[in-house]
């Protein structure tokens, strides 16, 4: 039955890949999620900790709540903030839920291909499905026919390393016991007892970078010895710290003011124009080396926050069109790149935009954005809902745009509010990824028509 009528298969049980499934079911197609993770939203509870500068308002998709709403849920006060802990247990999850045996864990993709055809075939290749290849939690391997496939895996696996020329500086991989490339839970007892007392090196210069260094200053005044060394590639300047009290979204601008209170404390020590070349031993601990032949003092921890990339190994038979910068769909490329654009200023877009030369295969959500970090969850829903319509034969609405963005754009989460109250944001945002996403005090509203 499944090759004689295929399901879409979604990879990805994330706010984005749930979104699509709501919109096939919605559509009267058939999708199947294949998550990796034991539960919906294993990306996300990585981040738990972490609170959006989104309300809940912008990160809950309309098929979704309308698919929600047989079962009871209700949609939480729109106005505040979740936390990403909030996101996963009280909607996301619900909606796995909401979808049954339609979501599969523990279900890890490896390759996706034409039916009986690698890259180079050309003979009868639009004409066959797809074969997705997977492996599931007990090692075991299997193949599912799909009709199209819809890849919302994301980035989140596959974080920037910290050489300067884009791989991994020399020494890297072998001290990843002393590197993490996330944003600690300092109100984990053992997390917090790996960073007191300790010096250790924040490496990046966005809003994950501000986070880290606020949470080890509050630290450090509670911890003797607890120091934090900020590793910039680029001199400190007026826009280092962001928007500051000028900042549209307060949050975001005190995100930038708490950074700077660090440095100016003694808490934390800047470090500029270092482009990491390699990580050296130092007996315990380790010293970053940069391209210029400088050292730093030897830290005992690394927390390196300079970006995400999307994996595409697993789709290597199939034929993309991807920008050779950004790694973004080609036709999506110039609409989200971050030296022009920021959150607000991408112009909300759908199938056309996402599609390539291999027909029936999308890429979507944070993974269709490539290395650009400008991704609000809105405009990943708005993506699934042109996908799911074009695959339904409604050509009409996959090309209508049916979203408006949010001047302010917000691409982040804060991270260091606690109390719903205080991380109220009252302006739109909508972002769906955390922290890392966001550069702060390059946002602006877009031009008078731009969305």
């Amino acid at each position: 039955m499944e090759k004689q009528n295929p399901p879409v298969v979604v990879v990805g049980a994330g706010p984005v890949g749930l979104a699509a499934a709501a919109h096939l079911v919605e559509r009267g197609i058939e999708p199947l999620v294949l998550e990796a993770g034991p539960s919906a939203a294993t990306a996300v509870r990585d981040w738990a900790h972490v609170r959006l500068f989104s309300p809940w308002a912008e990160v809950t998709d309309p098929a979704a709540e309308k698919l929600l709403a047989p079962t009871g849920w209700t949609r939480p006060d729109g106005t505040t903030c979740p936390t990403g802990r909030d996101w996963a247990e009280r909607y996301l999850q619900p909606l796995a839920d909401a979808l049954g045996d339609k979501v599969r864990y523990g279900a890890t993709v490896t390759g996706v291909a034409r039916a009986g055809r690698d890259r180079i075939v050309d003979s009868g290749r639009a004409d066959q499905p797809f074969t997705v290849h997977l492996e599931t939690a007990d090692g075991g391997e299997e193949r599912i026919t799909a009709r199209a496939v819809i890849d919302a895996s994301g980035t989140w696996s596959t974080p920037g390393p910290m050489g300067a020329d884009g791989l991994p500086a020399l020494g890297e991989r072998k001290a990843v016991d002393r590197i993490t490339h996330r944003v600690p839970d300092l109100t984990d007892p053992a997390v917090r007892a790996r960073y007191a007392g300790k010096r250790t090196a924040v490496v990046g210069s966005g809003a994950s970078a501000f986070t880290a260094l606020a949470l080890l200053a509050d630290l450090a005044g509670e911890e003797a010895d607890t120091h934090a060394v900020w590793i910039l590639r680029r001199g400190i300047g007026d826009a280092t710290y962001g928007g500051g009290e000028a900042d549209q979204l307060p949050a975001r601008g005190a995100l930038g003011l708490r950074a700077k209170a660090a440095v100016e404390a003694g808490y934390a020590s800047a470090v500029t124009g270092f482009r990491t070349e390699a990580v050296e031993r130092d007996g315990d601990r380790l010293v970053l080396v940069a391209e210029d032949g400088r050292r730093s003092d030897p830290v005992d921890e690394v927390i390196a926050l300079t970006g995400f990339r999307p994996d595409l190994s697993f789709l290597s038979e199939l034929r993309l069109g991807l920008d050779e910068r950004l790694q973004a769909p080609t036709a999506l490329a110039p609409l989200i790149d971050p030296n022009v654009h920021s959150c607000g200023t991408v112009y909300p877009h759908g199938v056309k935009e996402l599609s390539h030369p291999e027909q029936g295969v999308y890429l979507v959500g944070m993974k269709s954005y490539g290395r650009a970090p400008t991704f609000l969850a809105l405009t990943g829903y708005e993506q699934v809902r042109s996908i799911a319509a074009a695959l339904a034969g409604d050509h009409e609405a996959a090309e209508r745009v049916e979203l408006t963005l949010p001047e302010t754009g917000v691409c982040g989460g804060a991270g260091l509010y606690d109390d719903p109250d205080t991380a109220r944001n009252d302006e739109p945002g909508g972002c769906c990824t955390p922290l890392t996403t966001l550069q702060i005090g390059t946002t602006a509203p877009p031009t008078s028509g731009a969305c």
